[in-house]
């Protein structure tokens, strides 16, 4: 899809269709359609309520209208929601070029941002697999956004981390028999040749022996497919601000290893590699923003599976930094894999770090689909991870880390546990486990298990989501925006 911007009269405009947006207790602009709009709200077809569609047909050009509610609820999300909406309706209506009106009142530059973003994800397809692709000829060709003013860069930014979160959504819905540990390192190497300032550097299990990195070693260890220890290396133009570590779990097919799953919706976890695809596209993203970022990336890529090597339940496995940990459950396997992620991103100077993992089904659970789990060691980090998920609707929730907590994961034999045998606070406990490899440095934990994938949002019904990237994105431009340009002393 081509996205163009305009600062173009709606009467001059080369679309088929044309979208607008109507708010809660005002009148639909008299001028446009000729008063064909005005008239169908008159009429009751068309609503203001926020997801409600009508359309009509003027002089051979389609006109929707979508709901946007009250103004004052208007936000990014919602244009998000209401782009994805109109997407729907124009593709049944066979468009090929769909314009959208920014309305008016609206901050242009942010809701034209997310109007590209929410079309986008709409668009996204996953077919490759199917006997003869879906009809390309039912696809919108162009989205032009028209606003008062221009909007061309905050909408190219847009489109670059859409495309980053749909080609994260295609390294989740491929299976696990073609996303292999190597295939996802591959995409690493894509990256280094494409994109201009990412450096990949891609280890196997002889180096995770060498590094002592037993925890993740020992999840490694019951396939036949070759772990991948991926990192990546971005330095933007006049970077500036702490070195960010992005650590992301990548178990691209998880078995439960010896504490076997079920098998109803094991097919599902070949989405277990959902934190890797979302850290991997997001330093895509990143670089080609150019953002003034330093960035370090570490993805732990491996399956976990049974067999007559697998690590077995009460097995004693020892991490990079010496710590030893007893294996209760070979199904909580993502948290051996970070331990030795997040020692390794320490150990390469990461100040800031963030992980992300389809880490527990707990947070399920207790958050549903709608909220990431957020847990942390730094408040001020914390804050920042936050506001960067409202800014993109790739909401969390913070839940609290405290002393009772820690103490359930300290093991018998070894230092801890992988798995507390209560079932109580099974989201928190695992991210207990994970601070004490995140050491003093200012860590942020994002359990995204109830977020990667089937997230039931109109741009990102089934499958992967892609959820991670766009947060991520934001988190390392909000990064850029508070350090100080290099050179330049702050204020006294």
């Amino acid at each position: 899809m081509r996205i163009l911007t305009s600062t173009a009269a709606p009467d001059r405009l080369d679309a088929d269709t044309v979208a607008v947006g109507l708010f809660e207790g005002e009148d639909a602009p008299p001028d446009l359609a000729g008063g064909a709009l005005a008239a169908l709200v008159e009429s009751g077809e068309a609503r203001r309520r926020f997801r409600k569609l009508a359309h009509t047909h003027v002089a051979g050009v389609r006109w929707i209208a979508v709901g946007l509610g009250d103004r004052e609820d208007f936000d990014s999300e919602r244009a998000r929601v209401a782009g994805a909406l109109v997407h729907g309706r124009a593709r049944d209506l066979r468009t090929r070029r769909l314009a959208w009106l920014v309305p008016h009142g609206a901050d242009a530059i942010s809701t034209a941002a997310a109007l590209t973003e929410g079309t986008l994800l709409a668009a996204y397809r996953f077919d490759r697999y199917k006997w003869g692709r879906e009809n390309e000829n039912g696809a919108i060709e162009a989205l032009e956004l028209v606003a008062a003013q221009d909007v061309s860069e905050s909408v190219a930014s847009a489109e670059i981390v859409a495309d980053a979160a749909n080609a994260a959504r295609d390294l989740q819905n491929t299976p696990a028999n073609d996303m292999t540990p190597t295939s996802l390192a591959q995409r690493a190497m894509d990256l280094d040749r494409d994109v201009e300032g990412v450096q990949a550097q891609i280890d196997g299990r002889d180096a995770l022996l060498e590094r002592e990195m037993g925890a993740f070693a020992a999840v490694a260890q019951g396939s036949y497919e070759e772990p991948r220890l991926i990192t990546l290396r971005y330095e933007g133009p006049q970077a500036r601000g702490p070195l960010l570590g992005f650590v992301g779990k990548a178990v691209t097919f998880d078995s439960g290893g010896i504490s076997i799953k079920p098998s109803a919706k094991m097919h599902e976890m070949k989405f277990d590699m959902s934190g890797g695809a979302a850290v991997l596209e997001a330093v895509g993203a990143i670089a080609r923003l150019r953002l003034p970022v330093r960035l370090l990336a570490v993805v732990g890529a491996t399956e976990n599976m049974p067999s007559g090597r697998s690590v077995k339940p009460g097995d004693i496995v020892r991490a990079m930094d010496g710590t030893s940990i007893e294996v209760n459950n070979t199904d909580a396997e993502g948290r051996l894999v970070l331990a030795d992620c997040l020692c390794w991103a320490r150990e390469q100077g990461a100040e800031r770090l963030v992980d992300v993992a389809t880490l527990t089904g707990a947070i399920l659970v207790a958050l549903g689909s709608t909220h990431a789990g957020l847990m942390g060691s730094d408040d001020a980090w914390c804050e920042e991870v936050e506001a960067a998920a409202r800014s993109t609707g790739e909401i969390v929730w913070r839940l609290p880390l405290h002393p009772e907590y820690e103490e359930m994961i300290k093991g018998r034999y070894g230092d801890i546990v992988n798995a507390v045998e209560q079932r109580k606070a099974g989201s928190i406990t695992a991210a207990h486990f994970l601070a004490r490899f995140a050491g003093e440095v200012p860590w942020a934990h994002l359990d995204i298990a109830g977020t990667a994938w089937d997230l039931g949002r109109p741009y990102a019904g089934k499958g992967g989501s892609g959820f991670g990237v766009r947060l991520l994105v934001e988190l390392a431009r909000r990064v850029a925006a508070r350090a100080e340009p290099p050179g330049q002393a702050a204020p006294e």
